[in-house]
């Protein structure tokens, strides 16, 4: 059986004088933090960045408690700071009601509900220090060019079968 590339994994940091954190222990969680990562790294308007070291308490609507949000990225860029989180476009929005309710609906539901108290609690932080928090997904990575086109999510495999 044929072992899956996993796109997690430890980022080996260039410029070490611009990473504020432990820059032995930068650990990427998906394919877009990696290309944020080199992209912070190599970009010479960023002063100073970090990955989870900023962390955020929230509280969660679902089980009524407080927990922890762990920010992807903490950028200084020309002056200013952005906390920036990194989430596919599909979890920026409310998930489609299906005709019956599924547990997968449900899950999608509640880490929607998740998602919108950490970024809640992530742009009250923010403003609170005179930052910016922003949301990154694929659709942004493209568009500032910090991920390849060609390197979109491959179109859905049952799709591609029926043809």
């Amino acid at each position: 059986m044929r072992k899956m590339k996993t796109h997690k994994g430890k980022y080996k940091i260039k410029n070490r004088k611009k990473y504020k954190g432990d820059p032995d222990n930068v650990i990427y969680r998906s394919g877009w933090e990696r290309y944020a990562f080199q992209w912070c790294d190599s970009q010479t308007q960023i002063t100073e960045w970090s990955s989870e070291e900023v962390v955020i308490p929230y509280f969660y609507d679902v089980d009524k408690k407080y927990h922890r949000y762990f920010m992807d990225l903490k950028i200084k860029l020309n002056d200013k700071v952005y906390l920036i989180e990194i989430k596919p476009d599909s979890q920026t929005r409310p998930p489609k009601v299906p005709s019956r309710k599924t547990k997968r609906y449900i899950n999608e539901g509640m880490a929607y509900v998740k998602n919108m108290n950490k970024w809640k609690a992530a742009e009250s932080y923010a403003k609170d220090r005179g930052w910016t928090f922003e949301i990154w997904t694929e659709k942004t990575l493209i568009k500032m060019g910090i991920m390849p086109k060609q390197l979109k999510p491959l179109p859905n495999l049952k799709k591609l079968k029926r043809l």
